[in-house]
């Protein structure tokens, strides 16, 4: 199948991402366990039929049987990764290729905390999500892929040893929250945020303890913690204990210091 694009410049359903070395699952387009390609991949997501309130009722009919697959989602994730031991989550952009800094420096992050015997949890797609499984294959690490069902993006990058496809933002979201010992954020976009955010919140709100969370990227993260600053600390909405949640850094050697040791202190 030839690769082509949408108007927007994103790849159409069914071919890969840029850059994306999917391995054997190139050119398919994931759908939770099953593998599609050509006339067979669906126009919308699961999560956009779940989640759009448009056309006639009989969805009032059809969300009772949802929940039977949300329930399938969540125990094949809990059974899939409830032996993986420590585990960290390495987020960035899928957009960033192999020549890129920030590429390089997610996968040497990973290999070092995974040589300390942690697991490596990214997205499972291409960009720094590729890194953090190539740096963990590296150390002899767990690399582990959660993927999840979207309509650019196709099957899990190729340095994926164990991976888990998603239909469900929020089953995903859980899977990385429950696993992880704490956070890597890199340089990244709507999706980095979304991630960083619930973390921010999960932790401020006692939900997870003992969970730190590192930003790497001084020149790409400063803007937003400056915002931070200026506008939601200063006016109230948020306290000077939630700066604290997190650590922003440049040094390589600081992050696998810091998570590193937090989660060997959790051990002890």
């Amino acid at each position: 199948m030839a690769d082509h694009v949408s108007s927007t410049g994103d790849p159409a359903p069914g071919d890969p991402a840029p850059g994306d070395s999917a391995g054997d699952d190139a050119g398919f387009y994931s759908k939770g366990p099953l593998r599609l390609r050509g006339s067979q991949v669906p126009e919308t997501t699961t999560d956009q039929s779940l989640l759009d309130s448009r056309g006639p009722s009989d969805w009032t009919h059809e969300d009772p049987w949802r929940v039977l697959r949300i329930q399938a989602e969540f125990v094949e994730g809990f059974d899939s990764l409830a032996k993986i031991g420590p585990a960290v989550s390495i987020f960035g952009s899928a957009r960033l290729s192999p020549d890129t800094p920030e590429y390089q420096d997610a996968r040497e992050i990973s290999r070092r905390i995974s040589a300390r015997g942690n697991a490596i949890i990214t997205g499972g797609g291409p960009g720094i999500m590729e890194a953090g499984n190539l740096g963990a294959g590296e150390a002899g690490g767990a690399s582990i892929g959660l993927g999840i069902e979207l309509p650019f993006e196709s099957g899990l990058n190729g340095h994926v040893e164990l991976g888990v496809n998603f239909r469900y933002f929020f089953v995903r979201k859980t899977m990385f929250l429950k696993y992880s010992r704490g956070f890597v954020v890199m340089p990244g976009g709507f999706g980095t945020l979304d991630e960083l955010f619930e973390a921010f919140t999960m932790v401020q709100t006692g939900k997870v303890t003992s969970f730190p969370i590192v930003l790497f990227g001084t020149a790409f993260w400063q803007g937003l913690i400056d915002w931070m600053t200026t506008t939601m600390l200063a006016s109230g909405t948020i306290s000077d204990r939630d700066m604290n949640l997190f650590t922003l850094t440049d040094d390589i050697d600081e992050v696998v210091d810091i998570i590193g040791t937090a989660i060997e202190g959790e051990q002890q």
